[in-house]
């Protein structure tokens, strides 16, 4: 089985708590952070730049990914370039389509040509992926960030599509494949097993990663003792019934 220090696939955090943030930035395995628009409005931020820089603040050498949140590509590009002034460890995402399903191409080749580091996000298609390694400066890191977790709700087998995407980012080895949107702790070990560059992972799966390699006998065991336990603390019984005739 698969354990914590086997695992090539660098782990970023996905989550927009700051204190939830700063734990795992204690944690030497944790590789970078990744946010999004709705990740920050359910913690409750309402000043995003504010935000941004409480967070650059506190984790000030590992990758940290900040979204535009504009739909028209002018207003992205002027967003963008904003983000990247804030920090040098800043990824800046931006969607691979707009609201208009208007693909960010032209977009994405500007800003990786002008150097900044992008974390293309929402990308799910054969077509996307090439078209973005099309876009991307060789000489300008980046990450490709596919929804594999939502590909998997649709049915689908990510794992084929993921390799497949590892092969066309071949052409830019500077760019990153990063599985987007796990499940459970499994897909970490998938992503490790492809050859996967990044996966980020929310703090609720992450706080399973004690669980990779942990013997199955062992587990079984817990589990039946879980069980029994919980019957006891809430007092179950089943009556016995009477047999047949007994007065």
């Amino acid at each position: 089985m698969t354990k914590l220090t086997d695992l090539k696939v660098k782990i970023f955090a996905d989550g927009a708590d700051l204190a939830g943030m700063k734990a795992m930035y204690q944690k030497s395995w944790i590789k970078g952070f990744t946010t999004n628009p709705t990740l920050m409005r359910k913690a409750g931020v309402t000043d995003y730049k504010a935000f941004a820089l409480e967070v650059l603040k506190a984790i000030p050498d590992r990758p940290v990914s900040f979204e535009v949140f504009a739909d028209d590509f002018e207003e992205m590009e002027r967003q963008a370039l904003e983000i990247a002034s804030w920090g040098s460890n800043v990824n800046v995402k931006i969607p691979v389509t707009n609201t208009r399903r208007q693909f960010a191409g032209p977009l994405i080749g500007r800003l990786s040509a002008a150097g900044v580091t992008l974390n293309i996000t929402a990308v799910f298609t054969k077509e996307q992926v090439q078209g973005i390694a099309d876009q991307l400066s060789p000489k300008t890191p980046a990450i490709v960030s596919v929804f594999a977790g939502r590909i998997a709700d649709t049915g689908a087998d990510p794992i084929p599509l993921m390799q497949d995407y590892l092969k066309i980012l071949k052409s830019r080895p500077k760019a990153e494949l990063l599985w987007a949107s796990p499940r459970e702790l499994l897909n970490i070990v998938q992503a490790h097993e492809i050859g996967c560059h990044v996966i980020t992972v929310t703090n609720d799966i992450l706080n399973k990663l004690s669980l990779l390699g942990k013997d199955l006998g062992d587990y079984s065991l817990e589990t039946v003792e879980m069980f029994y336990k919980d019957a006891s603390a809430a007092g179950f019984s089943i009556p016995y019934r009477k047999k047949a005739g007994a007065a």
